[in-house]
């Protein structure tokens, strides 16, 4: 008895979760070329004096897909972001990417070009200045507030990160 409760509570939990992420706007391009969608960025940043957030992750990840929700959603944040950075969603999936060899490789040499941020779990954050050097690796996990993010912590990362804050403007 105790374990058909389990495992239909296992069932329930499983569905919440999937529900939950299915509801969530979709924000990763999974067929663009990511080191192409970086230089673009790259140049954008350059010619505005902004600096680019590489969000990596996928729609697989429901943490990503909450980042993205949560700083569309709040306007105070959306602004930050406007105002400094060129933010783009880079699309990684592990799992996927080792199916298809050019995609494997185009993954492996973005990664490598970001500094393997992918220790740190995802999503991951990595802040480039407008030359394409990696300047700060952000561990999402540490912007966390419960089944969500923090305000705060999210304000103040991306206000440490700003070119202004780095003294780059």
């Amino acid at each position: 008895m105790t374990k058909k409760i389990t495992i239909a509570l296992l069932a329930v939990l499983l569905a919440a979760a999937a529900y939950g992420q299915a509801g969530m706007k979709k924000v990763y391009d999974e067929e663009i070329n990511v080191n192409q969608q970086i230089d673009k960025a790259l140049s954008q940043a350059k010619s505005a004096g902004k600096f680019v957030v590489c969000q990596v992750g996928g729609n697989w990840c429901p943490w990503c897909l909450r980042f993205a929700d949560f700083i569309t959603k709040d306007a105070d944040i959306s602004k930050l972001i406007a105002d400094n950075f060129v933010y783009i969603h880079v699309n990684y999936n592990p799992r996927a990417d080792k199916t298809d060899a050019a995609k494997a490789r185009e993954a492996e040499k973005m990664m490598k070009r970001l500094g393997n941020p992918g220790r740190f779990g995802y999503p991951v954050f990595v802040v480039l200045d407008a030359k394409g050097k990696v300047l700060h690796t952000q561990d999402s996990s540490f912007l966390e507030e419960g089944q969500g993010y923090d305000k705060a912590k999210v304000q103040r990362f991306f206000k440490n990160w700003t070119p202004a804050a780095v003294g780059a403007k």
